[in-house]
């Protein structure tokens, strides 16, 4: 499977990072967004929100609510936050299959505690933190279908869209 690394230098290139997902990811994708407390995970998500039209004062981390829902945009988007749940059975209790199978984008963070319970096809992004401002982003493929998007991607930052 390809992987696209993409080392950001500050919140301005998150958002291109952003941008560019916004233009590749169809709808119904599902991204597993894994990284420590404070990597910028849900910074990621805004920033593909903001780039579909949400304005980036609604995009919250959801650690509380467990989920949140964005619809003011072009795409509707389905934020999930596992932090604070116990296993998978508690997220499956959230009905997320229900968030898989519709138009929108769905993103989880801390995806990794509830690998086993995401759809096949789905994007993973690893996000390292390197420095106040500074993560390196490793976006890889869960299968051959998702692994075009990530080739996408990568063909649209070399492009530099």
């Amino acid at each position: 499977m390809t992987e696209f690394r993409y080392i950001s230098e500050d919140e301005s290139a998150t958002d291109r990072l952003g941008q560019w997902l916004a233009d590749v990811l169809p709808s119904g994708m599902v991204v597993a967004l894994c990284g420590t407390l404070g990597a910028g995970k849900t910074r990621l998500v805004q920033s593909v929100a903001v780039a579909l039209g949400v304005s980036p004062d609604a995009v919250t981390s959801p650690t509380f609510m467990l989920i949140n829902e964005y619809t003011s945009g072009c795409r509707p988007i389905y934020h999930f936050d596992t932090y604070r749940l116990h296993d998978e059975d508690e997220f499956l209790e959230l009905g997320p299959e229900e968030y898989f199978d519709r138009d929108g984008l769905t993103f989880v963070e801390w995806a990794d505690r509830v690998e086993q319970c995401l759809p096949p096809d789905y994007l993973k992004v690893q996000i390292e933190v390197l420095g106040e401002y500074r993560r390196e982003f490793a976006v890889t493929a869960s299968s051959p279908t998702a692994n075009r998007i990530v080739e996408q991607l990568i063909a649209k930052a070399a492009s530099k869209e």
